[in-house]
């Protein structure tokens, strides 16, 4: 890649994060494609060079962000309880080097349920299905007795949903401290500690 197109591919990336950044503290009704603009000091009209619409660059963002869910499920493990371990801790060093990174599980829940998301946009949205994911590792680690009995799409929705939380409040207080990783796979370890 020549000299030329990795300053344009820099430029698309301080785009999408200044997006990123309006889009979850402005919502997408309420971000002008003018503020994007003026936030990265481009023109409007040269910023239209790298996204031909403020839908365009949310669908990329939200596009981005599904990615980003396949991700979790791809990881290699030697039981359930580590697995979940070993991604809580990357996730929550991910999150302090890549601050984006909670604010795209702030950006996927607006997605999903604003109503001022575009339906196409929403629909992909829909499509993250990490409690339904992490349901057949949870399965698996009630059959080793590393996590909890229990209903496993419940126990996975605990989860998803402290990690989520989490995940939100740092996005607006990254000055916060994260909760140590087994604090929050405590909610599903199984054996002697439940």
């Amino acid at each position: 890649m020549g000299i030329r197109e990795e300053q344009k591919e820099q430029r698309k990336k301080e785009i999408l994060n200044a997006g990123l950044e309006l889009f979850v503290t402005k919502g997408y009704m309420e971000t002008k494609i003018s503020d994007i603009a003026a936030k990265v000091s481009m023109s409007t009209g040269l910023l239209f060079h790298y996204f031909e619409s403020k839908k365009e660059l949310y669908m990329e963002l939200v596009k981005i962000g599904l990615t980003g869910t396949k991700f979790p499920i791809q990881q290699k493990y030697q039981n359930a309880i580590m697995y979940f371990e070993q991604f809580t801790e990357q996730l929550f060093s991910m999150m302090q080097s890549q601050p984006y990174i909670a604010k795209m599980f702030v950006l996927m829940a607006q997605a999903q349920r604003s109503e001022g998301t575009p339906k196409e946009i929403h629909e992909i949205a829909l499509q993250v299905e990490t409690i339904e994911q992490f349901k057949s590792i949870v399965e698996q680690g009630q059959k080793e007795g590393s996590i909890r009995p229990g209903d496993a799409g419940a126990l996975s929705m605990a989860y998803w949903c402290s990690i989520q939380g989490i995940a939100e409040q740092y996005a607006a207080h990254p000055e916060m401290l994260l909760p140590e990783p087994e604090w929050i796979v405590d909610i599903i370890r199984g054996g002697k500690n439940i």
